[in-house]
């Protein structure tokens, strides 16, 4: 089985070389930081078995949030993170996505598209949720993660929302729950959705990249129930520091082309994707995200800046669905590095980084 870094070590120099002028510098800080990830120049470090005594020399990351064998530890601290931050009751997904047609311009202007994305849908539902025919309350509170592939990496920008079922009132302290099974009306969400996302764009001299049908069509918002929210939370965990494809789903490099496996929405049928290995270079690279960019956002009693805390909504919570409350806890498997001979625990020892000279001991 072939692994991205070995797809990359093969032909990313060629595709550097054909398309060297139009690469943007956040791919090829890309390319660059994947061809080098786990190699001697990284520095490295040394573990010993508790049980069989072998010491074992483990290469250091690149740590590039885009290469697919990082970023493990960060997605298990930040679902760590979430579990104190989760809220009792039933909660919602709601997901905010743009038309086919604009997705060209969007690729072209990232950092200004995603920002308009953001803004546009986080202001959507707070501009909503006061209205007392559907909430009455001020203060809602959702973390939202940006998406931009689909299962074969084509490029389809969204943002999901996890969002507790209901609103805070700043000015009564009062707890305004959302039914089980509605949270806000789809089609207002995707009005307001629509126009401040154009307003947003227009502001940014882009509004003639946008085509004249888009702007009339009606935009989607999908609103679903998530239960406790648990499950959606672990859903998104992934693409919070990943990226579109991991090396488990490669499954050969053959003539020149990646095949590589996937399901369809509603599926659990595995089926394969074959690509040629310039367009999966492509494909991969245009879900690089612009340097700096934050791809998870907090609003609301969510937001660390928010001066309602936390444990006031889970109380308000609490009083307004008459009953105790339990803030789920979401089980967080701690990884442990194994001994590759005989399986035993092992035991870290010391770190050589890349400025320290002189090549590693026998392992």
């Amino acid at each position: 089985m072939a692994t991205i870094k070995e797809i990359f070590t093969d032909f990313a120099p060629e595709y550097v070389k054909r398309f060297a002028p139009k690469i943007p510098a956040n791919h090829l800080k890309t390319i660059n930081a994947i061809l080098s990830c786990r190699n001697r120049d990284k520095g490295w470090t040394v573990y010993t078995c508790k049980e069989c005594g072998k010491d074992h020399i483990v290469f250091r990351s690149c740590g590039n949030r885009h290469c697919p064998a990082c970023q493990n530890h960060k997605t298990r601290d930040w679902l760590e993170a979430q579990c104190g931050r989760q809220m009792p009751g039933h909660h919602f997904m709601v997901t905010f996505t743009v038309p086919d047609s604009i997705r060209g311009m969007i690729r072209s202007n990232q950092r200004v598209s995603y920002n308009a994305m953001f803004k546009a849908s986080s202001y959507a539902v707070k501009k909503l949720s006061p209205d007392i025919k559907y909430l009455g309350g001020d203060l809602p509170g959702f973390f939202g993660v940006l998406h931009t592939w689909g299962r074969t990496l084509c490029y389809h920008p969204h943002i999901h929302y996890i969002v507790p079922g209901g609103a805070y009132s700043k000015d009564t302290g009062l707890w305004h729950p959302a039914r089980q099974d509605y949270f806000l009306p789809e089609q207002a969400l995707a009005k307001v959705f629509k126009a401040k996302f154009l307003s947003l764009i227009k502001k940014a001299g882009l509004l003639n990249r946008i085509p004249y049908e888009a702007r009339t069509r009606d935009w989607n918002v999908d609103c679903k129930p998530a239960g406790t929210g648990v499950e959606c939370t672990k859903y998104l965990a992934p693409y919070v520091f990943k990226v579109g494809i991991s090396n488990t789903r490669i499954i050969k490099v053959e003539d020149r082309m990646v095949s590589f496996k996937y399901k369809k929405t509603k599926s659990n049928r595995w089926r394969t994707c074959r690509l040629d290995v310039m367009e999966f270079i492509r494909r991969f690279l245009q879900h690089v995200l612009p340097t700096g960019f934050m791809k998870v956002r907090y609003y609301g009693f969510l937001h660390p800046g928010c001066l309602v805390s936390l444990d006031q909504i889970c109380l308000a919570i609490e009083i307004a669905l008459g009953e105790k409350q339990i803030r789920i806890k979401i089980a967080i498997t701690r990884y442990v590095p194994q001994c590759p001979d005989c399986g035993g625990k092992l035991e870290y020892v010391c770190s050589v980084l890349p400025f320290m000279v002189g090549p590693p001991g026998p392992g």
